[in-house]
This record gives structure tokens, sequence and C-alpha cells, in this order.
């Protein structure tokens, strides 16, 4: 059962594509992890503290000297800003060109002020070593910052401009991945967590660059794209057919915390991580920013990427070997073309590709499958014979 994962996990070395950095201390099956959880917190947020405090000493000498101030930050809403390394993913250009918010023009203005009313609630945060949500600054001036979106993006913005980890301006968003299986670990609450024992999903903490003590005996990490797959797998045993493993779910796109989860899994345990995602544009895009990260999250690329993860299924050219049906297929839309020419214009898509192949096939056949489609196959397939005979043969790419 196991041969082929063995095979694939005993390729990967220390030093093997990612990053082995590790700030906590974490325990695998290999042992513990030096305990750097404590320095490395207190050095970042002291750092954090003096990069905004730079920041306000610059604006102030501006204003005495009679100029204008100006926040900058690298422009992440362009592709020409990005640069993409192989074990890495996604990353900011050293040279990229900036996006400015200049008290002097009317256009800005309220952006530029809105900006310093964030960096000084931040910089109150990281001070008292506290913690808040994005939604929670919202609600400190609704009407100044007229959406949550707005916030968003200063938010990244601020990230971005001061170059550190949006949770290390002690701003969190809202956790929606969930993980269940073969994994304990101690949250930085320290409340300890077994994933085992669940039914439906252990909601993934807003703090995992905090978590510690991780311990698994799992032989791989599933990353589902939907929370109904999800569920549909744990309702049909899936923990214990393919015991000792771990699945996880994004919920759909997913955010930044699932992602730090997934990367911590790999960072820790080095034990292979799986994608199970819909056979269409979209569905690749998903597994894509786990792998390689986003265009607006470049700048934190090195914390939140697995660029070991292996695509296992749904695979377009897994649809006519399986005999599926073609009225459990979907034509395909003009958002999913759209989305299909934007990714093959990406900087990282010549580096994969057997993706592109299974590319070439949806574009071809005019077709798309999401992974229910599994079951017009038979009800229980995708449990009972595709991820386990997927898994025994190596069915990745």
């Amino acid at each position: 059962m196991w041969s082929k994962i063995i095979e694939l996990k005993e390729s990967y070395s220390p030093t093997h594509g990612v990053s082995t950095h590790v700030d906590s201390e974490y325990v695998s099956t290999d042992g513990p992890i030096r305990n750097t959880s404590d320095t490395i917190e207190n050095i970042a947020r002291s750092e954090v503290l003096k990069q905004i405090e730079q920041l306000i000493e610059k604006i102030i000498e501006d204003i005495s000297l009679g100029t204008p101030p100006v926040l900058s930050a690298s422009n992440r809403g362009s592709w020409c800003n990005i640069s993409f390394t192989e074990g890495v993913g996604l990353e900011m250009r050293g040279d990229a060109s900036v996006a400015t918010s200049r008290f002097d023009a009317a256009t800005s203005r309220n952006k530029f002020a809105l900006t310093m009313k964030t960096l000084a609630m931040c910089y109150k945060l990281i001070q008292t070593n506290t913690f808040c949500t994005k939604r929670d600054l919202y609600y400190n001036d609704p009407l100044g910052y007229s959406s949550q979106s707005t916030l968003d993006k200063i938010v990244d913005d601020i990230s971005c401009m001061l170059k550190v980890p949006r949770n290390s301006l002690h701003v969190l968003a809202t956790s929606k991945g969930c993980i269940a299986g073969s994994l304990t670990y101690t949250e930085a609450d320290g409340k300890y967590v077994d994933c085992s024992d669940t039914k439906s999903g252990i909601l993934i903490s807003s703090h995992v660059e905090r978590i510690c003590n991780v311990s698994s005996a799992a032989m791989f990490v599933l990353v589902v794209e939907k929370d109904a797959t999800f569920q549909k797998l744990l309702d049909e045993g899936i923990l214990s057919k393919l015991h000792p493993c771990i699945v996880v779910t994004g919920k759909g796109y997913p955010d930044v915390h699932t992602r730090l989860m997934v990367r911590l899994l790999w960072n820790t345990l080095r034990i292979p991580v799986l994608g199970l995602v819909d056979a269409d544009p979209h569905g690749m895009e998903i597994l894509l920013v786990y792998k390689f990260g986003s265009r607006a999250m470049s700048h934190e690329s090195c914390n939140l990427t697995t660029p070991s993860i292996k695509w296992l299924g749904v695979l377009p050219s897994d649809l006519k070997r399986l005999r599926v049906p073609e009225s459990a297929l979907l034509p395909l839309t003009p958002s999913d073309l759209s989305k299909a020419k934007d990714m093959m214009n990406r900087p990282y898509w010549s580096s994969v590709p057997h993706w592109m192949k299974e590319m070439q096939i949806i574009l071809e056949s005019e077709k798309k499958a999401e992974i229910q489609c599994l079951a017009a196959v038979s009800e229980n397939f995708l449990t009972d014979v595709y991820l386990p005979s997927k898994i025994k043969c190596g069915g990745w790419i």
C-alpha cells in the first residue's frame, strides 16, 4: 500500500525544494527540533516596532522640511513585478515598481490617512503583544474604511511595505480551513489538539506559526479542495481506510492559515503532500496557490508555499480511463477559458509540464469535471477505490 508513498518520502531531503527554517519546538516522528520560538518572536516584535518607528520618523522629517509625506509599497497588482523560483514559488521582484499614497494628492489622501490610522493600531497591538482580527480593526472605524476589503488591502499593503508577514502585525484573519487525522499539537494558548478525535474536522488555528509539539505518524497529507468532499471523505471512513494520514481542506480558495498549516506539516513531518481538486482550471489554480503561492501574497511566499505538493486527482486524463459517463461532465464556461488563458501566461507554468498536458486535455475536450463526478462510476468510488488505488500505484503528477 505504502511503497510509492515511501519512495516519494525518501526522495525528500532536508534541503529538497523548500526552506527548512523552523520557528517553534516541533516534535515529529523523528523527535524534537530545537526550540527557537521565544527568540524569534521577540526579535520579530522589536524589529517590526523599529520599522514602524523609522517610517513615522521619516514622515515627520518630511513634514518638517515642507515635503509632502508619501507612503509606498511594491505593486502587487502586476505580474511584471513577480518572479518565480522553483523551490520557493512566486516572489516579489527586488526592482518591483511601487504604488504610492501621497498626502498632497486628493486621490490618495484618504488612503494615506487610513494607512496611518491602521499603522497606529498595529503598533499598539505589537507593543502590548495582543492580537485582533481584521474584522475587529474594521469596526474601529467602519465609516472611514467604508468596506472590509479596504481595510484588508491596507493591512496587506503595510505587510508588504514593512516586508514582514501579516501575522507579525498581530492582525489575524478568521480561519476557515479544517484538518483531521493522525496529528496532535499544542496551540499558542496551551490547548492540546488531537485531530483524530473529530467527526467533522478541527478548525485550523489563527496562530499556526505559534503551534508547537507537533506529533504525527501520518504517511501523507491529503489537501482537499472542497469542504463537501472533505466531509464526505470523513463520513466514509477515509481516516481508517488510509490510516495513518492527515486530511486538510481550505474550503475552496485557501486562506493564509490553511496554507501556513500545510506548509508547517511539510516542513515539520517531511511527508508527501497530495492534492485532490476538481479537474478544471479553477481547481488547478487552487492547487497551484498551495504549491507556488499567489500574486497578492507574493511578499510572503517563503512562509506560505509547499512546492513539493503533488496533484493526485481528479486528473483530466483519469476521466476517460475510468469511463466516467459524459453526462457527469460539464462544458467549459467563458470563465474557465479565461482562467486557463491567464494561468498559461504565469511565470511558473512551464515548470509543471505534466500539469500543462492535463490542461490541454481539458481545453481539447471542452469538458471539465468536479470531484463528485466519480460517484457516477459507483457511490463510494472516490473513497473505496480511486484514492486507495492512486496512492498504491503512485498515480500523482
